[in-house]
């Protein structure tokens, strides 16, 4: 579907673009794991990746300015609709790994801590006001009540539990108390979610099957939970457990992968790359602390896997912004926005 003629493409920005930026991170991040088995030049890759995203959250960010100057009647609409209210929640996570890469690389300074005070504190804040929509006041059986369970999809997860985005660079940072303090939020809801999404799907029908790829979002938490547990020092067979538990999503969610991406491209597709990126990275990590070479060696396939996979995503991206298909209104089933 292309945009009429009466329509801007630029009003179809909404934050979910900035999974992006999420998904060039997170392999980047990657990447930088992989150096020590690979050497200098996945170092270099690392390098580059990180400044691609660097590139595109910065146009991105000028965009949504741009946007939201343009066109607040949009803007609007995307913090009232059900599920794409959540994807605000894309731009702290962004800031967060971004300020992640720049302390991969020993930059420390003034521009990692501004970036990752602000996606902290953007965070927090997201995750506040996405969750007082759920004690909203609402009539049972009433269209508002039903719009609640309309916004439990996976994307969920990035508001709810993104706050584990934030160790990642905070105890590098030196802010090991306030990254726990996240932390701590990010996992007391990860099993939250996963019980609303569950119920949803069985109690409430199938998401929409344009957010059918949105389940690779599943895997995120348990990936980033395990970096984190190393972060913090955790004994490693502690994350070899949270390992294992992202194995088993992995395993889960991608039978259906065919089926998922049977679609024509969009947007949602990018739900699978940082998700993968990150349980990459996991991978090469624990390997490393565990002195295990065929866990490292699991990495470095997953580490082929997810470039193959993220490069596909950015040519089909590309492909469809010259088409028109991409910044234009979603064929989605209509639902009931939330007050």
């Amino acid at each position: 579907m292309t945009a009429s003629p009466n329509t801007a493409p630029l009003q179809f920005l909404h934050p979910g673009w900035f999974s992006v930026v999420m998904g060039l991170t997170g392999l980047a991040l990657a990447w930088h794991a992989a150096t020590p088995l690979l050497g200098e030049w996945a170092g270099g890759a690392a390098l580059v990746l990180g400044a691609l995203a660097t590139l595109v959250c910065v146009v991105l960010v000028l965009a949504s300015l741009w946007r939201a100057q343009r066109h607040p009647q949009a803007l609007a609409e995307d913090l009232r609709h059900p599920v794409r209210h959540a994807f605000l929640a894309a731009v702290p996570v962004s800031l967060l790994l971004l300020a992640t890469w720049l302390v991969s690389i020993g930059l420390t300074g003034p521009l990692a801590q501004g970036l990752w005070w602000i996606g902290a504190l953007g965070q927090l804040s997201v995750t506040v006001w996405v969750l007082s929509r759920w004690l909203a006041p609402t009539v049972a059986h009433a269209s508002d009540a039903q719009s609640l369970w309309n916004g439990v999809t996976p994307v969920l997860y990035i508001p709810v539990v993104g706050n584990v985005v934030v160790p990642l660079a905070g105890v590098a940072l030196g802010h090991p108390v306030w990254s726990a303090v996240h932390f701590g939020i990010g996992v007391f809801f990860w099993p939250v979610v996963f019980t609303l999404l569950v119920a949803r799907r069985l109690a409430h029908g199938p998401i929409p099957p344009r957010l059918h790829p949105t389940w690779f979002i599943s895997l995120a938490p348990a990936a980033v939970v395990g970096l984190c547990l190393l972060r913090f020092d955790a004994p490693p067979l502690l994350t070899a457990g949270v390992w294992g538990l992202g194995l088993f999503i992995l395993a889960w969610v991608g039978v259906h992968a065919r089926r998922f991406f049977a679609m024509p491209f969009a947007l949602p597709f990018w739900g699978v790359s940082f998700p993968l990126a990150a349980f990459t990275t996991l991978t090469l990590r624990l390997g490393a602390a565990l002195s295990l070479p065929p866990l490292q060696m699991t990495g470095v396939v997953l580490l082929a896997l997810t470039s193959v996979v993220i490069a596909a995503l950015v040519l089909a991206t590309v492909k469809g912004l010259r088409q028109g298909t991409l910044l234009a209104p979603e064929p989605v089933a209509p639902v009931v926005a939330a007050p």
